[in-house]
């Protein structure tokens, strides 16, 4: 399929009111079919879009025509809100720049003006925290709804060429009618998440980007402060304090970026979900910062997601995992100043990071250089192969030089089917001359087959004693992992209130390099994924565990040594979030260790009071009887938002933790002023829940920052 671009001489006017003679010169893009329900039909209701261009911007425009209007669904304005996404009527336009069927930059809009953007790389690793500069403005007319955007082509990547040619799609969704349709045809098996893949694009002949050097952002910013800290020595009272840094992007060519930091601050990133850990294992949390979220799937490697909903849930190491970077046990490290280098060189995806660190404030331990290098190349049709280093070096008494080298493909000889494999080896000082290569090397193969009807992964996967990548995150280190799963689910008769059923089996061994079972779960699921969006599932899993040492598990329970072996069922119901009131509900009891175990879990809770105004509870308690004493474990909290307008929102994240008993409240007030502009006021408090009466304040803060967008 083919679509074209069409140059204007006069910039169109970003209102949303589509009014311009262009609209009514220039035939629309029309003709959407079906993925859901019936994949190949026509769509029930008409979608018209155009693409337009001059020497500054892209633009986008969509007609919405939609004979339920009352039946809209538009609940969120905040920009990068996961339910704009899956729980409202959106339109999502995609552009695959580069036309290398690999990479591409997604749009998503709904009729409030809520937007979502982000990046997706290997066709399926999605990136929600890429944030560019674009101009949006929506609209009604009587019959539907509109949009009108402007992309600049400062804030986009592509090829040399002066003329292009790029890929393109569009996708609708109506909730009301639990209908998915698409300019270019996506596959049924691919569902919602299609549209982001480039293959299934159409091309985009018509575009010719302007002729420039390389252009130049500069974002300054100040902040200013007040703290106090009663847990430290000397006790902090009601200090004051002020700083200014600077970041700045330069493009050294129109497909390569470099960015630059200096006295960097993080002052305006939310606070970490709080989270249960009831396993002997390494917890995972994602990365909130802005210097390090940009292009950050460049840094991809052997196929596991480091900035998506699915990072951190995988066993597999990451290589670079930059939360290792100015972050020391939960607290901030100064970060001096850092560059970075991304994009594309021909066939090849590069990534060059390097970051200077001072000194530790509370400990003293001095700080550190950071240097990653990645280096991809394009092979075939949909396939890469590409290698990684990492390099951390101490200063002063820690001047110790920790290094990892790693290789990786990713092959995809069917459209279902990808094969994900690397091979990495880290060096730490003085352990190299201590250990054996094979204690310090990880190497995982993965078959991955994604079919609508039947799917199936296979893995075998071995991480050294001593893997200790020099800036990564291990979950667990010491195994051998084997792995399968097969699934298969068929499609209901569109006339069903049930969408598709699932049934889905997996069994994952889990030993230690010198051969000893620690770990092996059998697991069977069954489930029925409704056309509302709406699941329901069960699953029984049983578990044997080794512990090869004594395991604290809570304040005064202790596991000894032993091997265990146990059984839960649980049961989930997650609800659409097109609902009023939305929620992941999950329960789950059975034998645990030596003892029992029961929990209750509410997850991605969202009641939307308005249009403006969400909150979002979450809960989760573990109650555990074990011979060797019984806990409770709570966390709880909410997030509660007002969105002013889509540029402008207030939040405030309470919560509270039993295990580390605090209660803790992030509260946050963004306004994005003008384009790449912005300006936070940050509130953070922590109490501790151990004293009598009223918990004892820890710490707090009070932080304005303000920032702005040069572009030259």
């Amino acid at each position: 399929m083919t679509v074209r671009a069409h140059r204007i001489s006069q910039p169109l006017a970003v209102d949303g009111t589509l009014d311009e003679g262009f609209y009514g010169s220039v035939p629309a893009m029309t003709d959407f079919v079906q993925v859901e329900p019936q994949a190949g039909k026509p769509a029930t209701e008409r979608t018209e879009g155009w693409l337009a261009f001059d020497d500054r911007n892209v633009y986008v425009a969509f007609r919405v025509w939609d004979t339920q209007m009352d039946r809209l669904v538009a609940t969120e304005m905040r920009r990068d809100n996961g339910t704009i996404w899956s729980g409202n009527d959106i339109i999502v336009f995609v552009f695959d720049t580069f036309n290398d069927r690999r990479s591409s930059l997604s749009f998503t809009v709904n009729a409030l003006g809520g937007r979502s953007d982000g990046q997706v790389i290997n066709e399926r690793q999605f990136n929600p925290d890429w944030n560019p500069v674009w101009d949006l403005q929506v609209g009604r007319f009587d019959g539907g709804w509109t949009l009108e955007a402007a992309l600049p082509f400062k804030s986009l990547k592509y090829q040399p060429q002066s003329t292009q040619v790029w890929g393109f799609n569009a996708m609708r969704v109506k909730r009301s009618k639990n209908e998915i349709s698409t300019l270019s045809p996506v596959p049924q098996a691919q569902g919602q998440q299609g549209v982001e893949q480039p293959a299934f694009a159409a091309t985009l002949l018509g575009i010719e980007v302007p002729s420039r050097g390389g252009s130049l952002d500069v974002k300054p910013y100040v902040t200013s402060s007040l703290s106090t800290n009663n847990a430290v020595t000397p006790k902090v009272h009601n200090k004051t304090s002020g700083d200014l840094g600077v970041d700045a992007r330069y493009a050294v060519t129109r497909n390569l970026a470099a960015d630059l930091t200096y006295n960097t601050d993080f002052a305006q990133v939310e606070a970490d979900q709080q989270q249960v850990n009831l396993t002997r294992f390494s917890l995972f949390f994602p990365e909130k910062r802005e210097f390090f979220l940009e292009n950050q799937g460049v840094f991809s490697f052997g196929g596991v997601a480091v900035g998506s909903l699915n990072a951190g849930t995988s066993d597999a190491p990451i290589l670079f995992y930059s939360r290792r970077i100015g972050l020391q046990d939960g607290r901030a490290v100064p970060i001096i100043g850092g560059g970075r280098l991304t994009g594309r060189m021909g066939a090849f995806g590069l990534g060059l990071i390097n970051v200077q660190t001072g000194d530790d404030p509370v400990t003293g331990a001095g700080g550190a250089n950071v240097t990653v290098a990645r280096l991809k190349r394009d092979i075939l049709r949909r396939s890469s192969i590409g290698t990684m280093v990492t390099s951390r070096t101490g200063v002063g008494a820690s001047a110790e030089r920790q290094t990892t080298l790693g290789l990786d493909g990713t092959l995809v000889p069917l459209p279902n089917l990808q094969v994900n494999t690397y091979w990495s080896m880290t060096d730490t000082g003085g352990l190299q001359s201590q250990t054996s290569t094979m204690d310090r090397s990880s190497y995982r193969a993965q078959l991955d087959f994604t079919g609508d009807r039947y799917g199936a992964q296979a893995e075998r996967m071995l991480i050294g004693a001593r893997f200790a990548p020099a800036v990564g995150f291990v979950r667990r280190a010491d195994m051998v992992r084997t792995y399968g799963q097969f699934r298969f689910s068929p499609r209901a008769p569109i006339s069903s209130r049930v969408r598709k059923y699932l049934m889905q089996g997996t069994v994952d061994n889990v030993a230690n390099t010198r051969g000893r079972l620690e770990t092996r779960l059998a697991t069977a699921e069954a489930a029925l994924d409704f056309r509302n969006a709406d699941k329901l599932g069960v699953t029984y899993t049983h578990n044997y565990e080794f512990l090869p040492a004594p395991f604290r598990i809570a304040t005064g329970v202790t596991l000894p040594s032993a091997a265990y072996d146990f059984d839960t069922v649980k049961l989930n119901f997650n609800m659409g979030q097109q609902r009023p009131v939305s929620a992941n509900l999950s329960a789950e009891y059975g034998t645990f260790y030596s003892g029992h175990k029961a929990t209750l879990t509410v997850a991605r809770g969202r009641i939307p009071v308005s249009n403006q105004l969400s909150v979002e509870p979450t809960y989760s308690v573990n109650r555990v009887i074990l011979p060797e004493g019984r806990f409770l474990a709570h966390v709880g909290g909410s997030r509660i938002t007002y969105t002013m307008t889509p540029l402008m929102f207030v939040s405030a994240l309470v919560q509270y933790n039993s295990s580390a008993r605090t209660i803790s409240a992030n509260a946050r007030f963004r306004w994005e002023y003008r384009p790449g502009s912005e300006m936070f006021v940050v509130y953070n408090e922590e109490r501790d829940t151990r004293l009598p009466g009223t918990p004892a304040l820890g710490n707090r803060s009070l932080i304005v920052k303000v920032n702005r967008l040069f572009r030259f």
